[in-house]
């Protein structure tokens, strides 16, 4: 089989990848390990920044998730039994969709197969070979069979544990990590949203998280050690740290049937450079993000947004330098979210130190106090213009 772009991951990066070369008139086929069912239904991120929402209704998939979507023009921060809520409208003019990532994979697709896209489910790549050539190959399985994806170049849009990462050359490669001492025990719970807008509480039993997916379903995370055991935390348990964690006078926690959980470590993790010869990789094969910030799924459609128009380039006119410096262009807005995210994640955890509490409630205190401290938060948070 041939093709020009190989792309491997049919996640929200990989698929947008396809669909925006075929627009461009580009040929691409996508392999992906797991089956299409599987990947529909994968729980991840729900925020979508300002410019990811534009870059969705411009590529013409933006339909549904204006039709069902819930659009945020702010947070609210809850700290030391007090609210304060970042208008994010009001401070930057931008505001956020809440517009879940398996919606956003589910309409990528059916546009996908409805266009003619070659998106082969249980095909799992094995190797990637001849990156360093005209002519880089992808070896996989598919269907028993050890099958050649021959292409122009290579996307790996396959996630940290793919073979993407791992098939730059060591000695081209640095990578940057921190890890943190917590984790979150994410939930998803029947019950419609307690609050508005998404929650982020300080709290000194941990950090706490309201969030949604629908105006019927809700997506809520405490702080928890790390190595927790899902199963250790029953419902009961569960409502009651969350009621704790986020009281404010006046407010009531809504309370229904949890139907997931799950565990989430949290790492900040950059892989440089983010291309080699005829590979590049996207989204969570070149760096991870803690979720606090929201930006693992924006910067992931970020980095194959600019990817599109550099192979746009090449096989429109021939021009090389946007694919040459796509690596130095998407780290600029990875490292700013990976700032952003980090500072968020140390603002809002708690770490059981006397020092580091001090200092959360005063940068808290200043942020609901100061108009700039809040719109550098609103800025960052709604997404920065495309480098």
């Amino acid at each position: 089989m041939r093709t020009r772009v190989g792309i491997i991951g049919a996640g929200p990066a990989g698929l947008l990848l396809s669909h925006l070369l075929h627009l461009a008139g580009i040929e691409s086929v996508v392999l992906e390990t797991r089956d299409r069912a599987y990947v529909e239904a994968r729980q991840r991120a729900g925020v979508v920044e300002h410019g990811v929402a534009r870059l969705l209704r411009h590529s013409g998939l933006g339909e549904r998730m204006d039709r069902e979507g819930i659009t945020h023009d702010g947070i609210e921060l809850r700290f030391d039994g007090r609210s304060h809520r970042v208008d994010f409208s009001d401070l930057c003019g931008r505001s956020v969709e809440i517009w879940a990532q398996t919606e956003i994979v589910k309409d990528l697709t059916a546009r996908r197969l409805a266009d003619g896209g070659q998106v082969l489910f249980g095909a799992r790549a094995t190797a990637i070979e001849g990156i360093e050539t005209d002519s880089p190959r992808v070896r996989h399985t598919l269907e028993g069979r050890e099958e050649v994806l021959e292409c122009d170049y290579v996307a790996a849009c396959d996630g940290f544990h793919g073979i993407g990462r791992r098939s730059l050359p060591e000695g081209v490669v640095r990578t940057f990590e921190r890890l943190y001492p917590f984790s979150w025990l994410g939930v998803l719970a029947d019950v419609p949203p307690s609050c508005e807008e998404l929650v982020y509480a300080r709290h000194e039993r941990g950090f706490a998280l309201h969030s949604m997916r629908s105006e019927e379903v809700s997506r809520l995370y405490l702080q928890v050690p790390n190595g927790t055991d899902p199963d250790d935390w029953p419902e009961e348990r569960v409502w009651e740290e969350l009621a704790e964690r986020m009281a404010v006078p006046g407010w009531e926690l809504r309370r229904g049937p949890l139907t997931s959980k799950g565990l989430t470590p949290m790492r900040s993790l950059v892989t440089e450079p983010m291309s080699h010869g005829r590979l590049y990789l996207a989204g969570d094969a070149a760096h991870i993000v803690p979720p606090t910030g929201a930006k693992g799924l924006n910067l992931a459609l970020h980095d194959v947004a600019l990817l599109a128009e550099g192979l746009r380039a090449r096989y429109t006119h021939g021009g090389t330098g946007a694919l040459e410096n796509y690596s130095a262009a998407a780290l600029r807005r990875v490292w700013r979210a990976e700032h952003f995210s980090y500072w968020m994640t140390t603002l809002l955890h708690t770490s059981g130190d006397a020092f580091d509490h001090r200092l959360q409630l005063s940068h808290l205190e200043y942020l609901a106090s100061s108009r700039a401290a809040s719109t550098q938060l609103a800025e960052n948070y709604t997404g920065l213009p495309h480098p």
